[in-house]
This record gives structure tokens, C-alpha cells and sequence, in this order.
């Protein structure tokens, strides 16, 4: 039986995670990535639940992560005048965490040791400055895909393509035939993240964060190598549609723009405000994204399928990197667990998955009022709130019952495949 030929375009969490058990699957892997080589910017993430499942069952990817900690002991929400009045801190148990996670990472950290897991496989190969321009399927749905790529990589024919590639994903709009902002739903927000080699946290572990009017939320903390990590948070009033379109109109102009357009919005906000700022324009690794979900009725087509935030981005629930790493696991052993017939085991992806995406992707409907409230008297009221929840660890008991993002590891169980190699 010839060996399964798998395209996936994306070399970020998902798409190594998925060449890493398509190749345990027996499959010969093609990685594509638009980017000239590994991205290994970002902001922090958390691994928590089924990606903490999944991590287990790559042997040393566990000690690989607590070896590269994002090297934050916890968070302390503070007034203007730098004064905390509620301290967040890693429960001490991976398999009940807090909003603090046990295995929190750079994002960029976490690519790399993925990268690194997979880069000398020879059943895996890397393409980088590489996308596709156009598919087309064979047969009733149920044949191979021939591809064209935009950059020198010869059209090939392969069993099945995966789009691991964002939730603004080119290659979906392609297998789909759909615009790149279809099934996107937009969170009215953005996030923007840099590292600063000034030490705004003064030599602190633990994260501070401060909220502004207007929905603008900042947080510092130290970086693995003694710079500071900075992330800008803003959300718009409900009632205003489409509000992140100036954001992504910047964003189309060009880094600049955007590093302007972050700047602008951030004016008078205080605290320590004004010096992220100022270290922004000038840092290197400047990152900023739109806070969205993306909804999809079926997350395949034919045999091309979509795996983490191109299929099930979850917005600014924390779990999208969980949902990557296990969307990737369970579609490379359902098509293993259903040798030979593709179809039957995309279906199996399909069904595995549903119920974890609806679990994983809720939102607190009181969350972007706790995250950035809009007004000076929802600020104050926040802050009372919350400083009395965290003295009193009623969070501890809501997180542990309510909060599906830090779960039991034993919520979901995802079943043992059984790999080739």
C-alpha cells in the first residue's frame, strides 16, 4: 500500500504537531511556511487540558517546555500608582491550573521546540517562502488534490491537504472556496505584543497589568533573558460594529502604520503607559493580531481539512494552542485508526472534536467586562470585585467547577491510537 502523501501549510503549533503523527501515521509529510523561516516571536501561551494530554504522549516535549518557561511566577493587578490589589499564582498543579498555567511558554519558544522535534525526520520535509495558489480536488470529493504553489515548489499531488495555517487562513479560503474573512466572527478587539530590553518589571517575577478607560488593558512582565514582555489588550463598546476595522486598515498599511495606530490608541492611558510605548516603536518583535472566532460548519472538504485556529480559532479564551495540539493529534490517528479510507476518518476527526470545540471555545459572557471595562466607575467596581474574589479564592473554586480552559486533564479523554512507527 503506498505510503499517505499529507501537505500542511502552516509550520507554527499546529502544522509540526500534526507532521509529528502523521509521520508516527507512516505518511510522508510536505510543510509548507509563507515565511522566509520559523517564526519564533509572539506572545506567551498557555498549554492546558487536551494539550496536556497530547504533550504527554510526545515523548520529552513535557521537559522540553518547563525548560523554556516564559519566566512569569504570576500576575498582580494594579491602580495607577503601581499599588496591587490582587495577586494571581500558578496552583502548583498541572492538572488543575489557574489562570496562571504550569506550562506557560512563548509562543515562538514552543514553534521552536516543535520545529525542533520534527525538522530531522525523514519522513517530514520543510518548504519555507512557500504558499499555495490554487487546489483542485479529483473525483466525487473523495480523490486527491493536485496544488499549485506561488514560489518554485513543483505542483504536486497529495492524499490530503491541512491548513494549519491562522484564523485569517489563505489556504481555507482556497479548499473552501470561500473569502479569507468568511466564517471568521470578529470579538471587536485586537492584541498587540513586544519585548522591551529595558526592565519595565524592575527585576519583579511576577506580571503586573492595569486597566484604562476605553476598554485598554497593558501588562508587563519579565522576560526568559531579562528583557520585558509587553502586551496591549483593547476591546470596543458592543453596540460598535466592526469596531477592529481602523485596526486592520492600519494593519494593511504596513508595520509602521500599525506600531502608529497602537501608539495612538494608547495615549493617556498612565502607568507605566508611556514608556511600553515609547520601547514599542523601536523593538523588532512587534506582533499584533484581531481577537476572533472562527465558526465552521464542517472542518473538512472533500480532503482538505483544517486543524487549530483555521478551523476553531477561540478568541480570547487561552485555549487556542490547547485546541491545536489536540486537533492535530486526533485527525492524524483517526486517518491512521482508518487505514486506507480517508473519508472515514476525517469523519471521525469531525466527531471527535465537536464536542471539545463547543467546551473550549466558550467564552464567560462577563469576560471582556472583567478583561477591559469601558468606563472609570466599571474599572473601579472590577477592581473591588476582583481583589475580594481573590482574597476570599472564590476563583480557585470557579475555575475548578465552571471554567472548562483549566479543566481537569481528564475531562476530555482522547483515546490511544496505534502508529506505524
Amino acid at each position: 500500500m503506498p505510503r499517505l502523501r499529507v501537505l500542511i501549510a502552516g509550520a507554527s503549533i499546529a502544522g509540526p504537531t500534526a507532521a509529528y503523527w502523521f509521520a508516527k501515521a507512516g505518511a510522508d509529510v510536505t510543510i509548507i511556511e509563507r515565511f522566509p523561516a520559523m517564526r519564533t516571536g509572539g506572545q506567551n501561551v498557555d498549554i492546558r487540558s487536551v494539550g496536556v494530554t497530547v504533550m504527554r504522549k510526545m515523548p520529552g516535549m513535557e521537559a522540553a517546555v518547563l525548560a523554556k518557561p516564559a519566566g512569569i511566577d504570576g500576575i498582580s493587578f494594579v491602580r495607577a500608582d503601581g499599588r496591587s490589589y490582587g495577586t494571581i499564582k500558578p496552583t502548583g498543579n498541572p492538572d488543575q491550573q489557574s489562570l496562571i498555567s504550569e506550562y506557560e511558554i512563548y509562543r515562538g519558544d514552543l514553534a521552536q521546540i516543535l520545529f525542533d522535534m520534527t525538522k530531522d525526520n525523514q519522513n517530514i520535509k520543510y518548504v519555507f517562502g512557500e504558499q499555495v495558489v490554487s487546489m483542485r480536488q479529483h473525483g466525487q470529493e473523495d480523490g486527491p488534490i493536485t496544488v499549485e504553489f506561488a514560489n518554485g515548489l513543483p505542483t504536486s499531488e497529495y492524499d490530503l491537504v491541512v491548513a494549519c495555517d491562522g484564523a485569517t487562513s489563505r489556504t481555507r479560503a482556497l479548499g473552501l472556496g470561500c473569502g479569507v474573512r468568511d466564517h471568521i466572527k470578529p470579538l471587536n478587539g485586537w492584541v498587540a505584543f513586544c519585548s522591551v530590553s529595558k526592565d519595565l518589571a524592575k527585576g519583579n517575577r511576577i506580571g503586573q497589568g492595569y486597566n484604562a478607560t476605553g476598554g485598554r488593558m497593558i501588562a508587563i512582565g519579565p522576560g526568559s533573558s531579562g528583557e520585558s514582555r509587553v502586551t496591549m489588550m483593547k476591546f470596543y463598546p458592543r453596540t460598535d460594529q466592526d469596531a477592529s476595522l481602523p485596526f486592520r486598515q492600519a494593519s494593511k498599511r504596513g508595520d509602521t502604520a500599525l506600531r502608529q495606530f497602537v501608539a495612538q490608541e494608547y495615549e493617556g492611558v498612565g502607568w507605566k503607559a508611556a514608556e511600553a510605548i515609547q520601547a514599542m516603536m523601536e523593538t523588532d518583535d512587534f506582533y499584533a493580531t484581531e481577537l476572533v472566532k472562527v465558526k465552521i460548519p464542517s472542518l473538512y472538504q472533500g480532503r482538505f481539512v483544517l486543524v487549530g485556529d483555521a478551523g476553531y480559532a477561540p478568541g480570547s479564551t487561552g485555549t487556542g494552542t490547547s485546541l491545536a495540539m489536540a486537533g492535530a493529534y486526533v485527525l492524524a490517528g483517526e486517518i491512521s485508526k482508518h487505514k486506507g479510507d480517508i473519508a472515514a476518518g476525517l469523519k471521525g476527526y469531525e466527531e471527535t472534536m465537536r464536542p471539545i470545540l463547543e467546551d473550549l471555545q466558550q467564552e464567560l459572557g462577563f469576560a471582556k467586562s472583567i478583561l477591559a471595562p469601558q468606563t472609570a466607575w466599571g474599572i473601579w467596581l472590577r477592581n473591588h470585585i476582583f481583589a475580594f474574589v481573590v482574597w476570599s479564592r472564590i476563583l480557585d473554586f470557579v475555575l475548578k467547577f465552571f471554567a472548562a480552559a483549566f479543566a481537569s486533564n481528564d475531562k476530555h479523554k482522547l483515546q490511544d491510537y496505534e502508529w506505524v512507527d
